[in-house]
């Protein structure tokens, strides 16, 4: 019994001494080899990590260098137009005037003079009441630089555009075009030295209706649209409707570039619009010779107009065979017209 107590303890001691040591060898083993590792990349840092960084900026470097020689190379091959924005170049003048009470009831002419302005050509807005004077101011900027003419106007306005029209055929002053919007009653008719003319006007509006006529043997394009069908615009409306202004900063844009003059017959337009519709300002009508069997409803096809405006320009039922040969009158725009054109205009002028 007593070397049973006695053996106990130092097996116990024996054992708890044997697990210590066992303990030490194992983190010994495991903390070496973790050491180790752990002091290794300190002392071999430079190599693994500082290489790669240096490269990466080499190459950083390099890749600006390059991407800066290739910007160079761009810019010199490149046109002037494509490597700066090209400076804007007035391609006319346009005078816009404001009819009866205009800071309040003709305020699109302000919008549509904004607009003119950010495409880059010249525009000032007036009131009708200083008529008489901005036609002087007219005159002597055409004296000075003879750019294009284009004048504008709503209600009383649009009486002022044709009254600086006729004084400036006095002084054998040609004008690129006359828009009036709604213009009043007792304006003058359009005389021969406007190239181009578009009346948008309400017939039965008692503030305006101005249905303007040309005098007669007038040369240019004339083209007339009646809203008066159109319940949703008013007087005071119609002079701030947007997509009458971008179609008329369109044809502002490209009116240097885009002659009136045609080699063939220049058609007078006079339109009802149909209510619903959309509002599209062509220039004149141009006159095509349909082919056997052709029908309004085939050439308003070919020449992508809505059938209304070839039943309004020709008298003729929409569905009737047409023989080859027949004139239709088309309503165009003066712009290069389409090369997959199907018929062929009558006359050789390419619009």
């Amino acid at each position: 019994m007593v070397r049973t107590r006695n053996t106990y303890p130092r097996q116990v001691l024996l054992a708890l001494v044997s697990t210590v040591l066992a303990c030490a060898a194992v983190h010994a083993t495991s903390a070496g080899p973790l050491a180790t590792q752990q002091a290794q990349p300190a002392a071999h840092t430079p190599l693994p990590v500082d290489r790669p960084n240096v490269q990466a900026k080499d190459q950083a470097k390099d890749q600006t260098k390059d991407q800066a020689k290739g910007a160079r190379n761009r810019t010199a091959a490149a046109p002037p137009s494509q490597a700066e924005p090209a400076p804007i170049v007035p391609r006319g003048r346009v005078y816009l005037f404001r009819g009866a009470l205009g800071l309040i009831f003709s305020r699109g002419m302000d919008r549509l003079t904004e607009k003119i302005q950010r495409a880059g050509i010249a525009a000032d807005v007036y009131e009708f009441t200083v008529c008489n004077l901005i036609m002087g101011t007219v005159i002597e900027a055409y004296r000075q630089d003879p750019a294009p003419i284009i004048l504008i106007g709503h209600s009383m306005g649009g009486r002022c555009a044709l009254q600086i029209a006729e004084k400036l055929q006095a002084e054998g002053i040609p004008v690129s075009m006359i828009v009036t919007v709604d213009p009043a009653h007792l304006s003058p008719d359009v005389p021969a030295n406007v190239e181009r003319f578009i009346n948008i006007f309400l017939s039965k509006d008692v503030l305006g209706g101005g249905d303007i006529k040309p005098i007669q043997g007038f040369p240019g394009h004339y083209a007339s649209y009646d809203l008066d069908r159109h319940g949703e615009v008013l007087h005071i409306s119609i002079d701030k409707m947007d997509a009458i202004h971008q179609q008329l900063v369109e044809k502002i844009k490209e009116i240097a570039a885009t002659p009136a003059k045609t080699d063939g017959e220049i058609v007078s337009l006079r339109y009802v619009v149909p209510p619903k519709e959309d509002i599209e300002l062509w220039d004149s009508g141009m006159a095509v010779a349909a082919r056997a069997g052709d029908t309004l409803q085939t050439i308003a096809t070919q020449y992508h107009v809505p059938l209304w405006s070839l039943t309004q320009a020709n008298a003729m039922p929409d569905s009737a065979p047409l023989a080859a040969g027949q004139r239709v009158v088309v309503p165009r725009h003066l712009t290069p017209a389409p090369v997959t054109a199907v018929s062929q205009p009558v006359s050789s002028s390419g619009h």
